[in-house]
């Protein structure tokens, strides 16, 4: 009997402290609600002023980045920045030639025969004919090693500056042989 009476009692005070926790459980739920919730405030819309990119940066005082001064010119990008301008002189070309083929009124003959009119020395002959050739020997020599890439060849470093070399070297040679003609 006196283990029952203490298992009762046991249980007694086990159920008095689950009532006791479960009110306070109660008080402790909303407290911790309560601080959870965050407070909401209203605010009137107003909308943002937009202001220059150059200008939002200055207010802010962010540093200018220095962009290109900060690089000094390679080999590879002062080819690849000329094979883009030869492209577009040559793209120049071909339009001027289109408009002027159908604006004009005489055909080619009659323009040539006007500058041989001019009676030009052979050298600024010779000088006017390779500035007009210079774009295309050096478009159609880089070219050529842009395709020579696209097989997966000569892509290191060294042959990359090698085949850069050697593509001047026939882009000048190209060069002079069409405006000797």
């Amino acid at each position: 009997m006196a283990f029952y009476s203490c298992g009762r009692q046991g249980i007694k005070s086990l159920l008095s402290n689950t009532t006791k926790l479960s009110g306070m459980q109660g008080i402790l739920n909303h407290a911790q609600f309560a601080s959870a919730v965050p407070k909401i405030t209203y605010k009137k819309f107003e909308s943002t002023k937009e202001e220059h990119y150059d200008i939002r940066n200055e207010n802010l005082k962010r540093p200018m980045s220095p962009h290109l001064t900060i690089y000094s010119p390679q080999l590879t990008s002062m080819l690849s920045i000329t094979h883009r301008t030869a492209g577009l002189i040559l793209s120049g070309y071909v339009s001027a030639l289109g408009i002027g083929a159908l604006v004009l009124p005489n055909d080619i003959s009659h323009y040539i025969t006007m500058i041989e009119g001019l009676n030009l020395s052979p050298a600024t002959l010779f000088l006017l004919k390779a500035v007009i050739a210079a774009p295309l020997g050096y478009h159609f020599a880089n070219g050529i090693r842009h395709l020579y890439w696209d097989t997966a060849k000569g892509l290191t470093l060294k042959e990359v500056y090698a085949t850069g070399y050697t593509m001047l070297a026939v882009a000048l040679v190209s060069t002079f042989i069409m405006a000797a003609l």
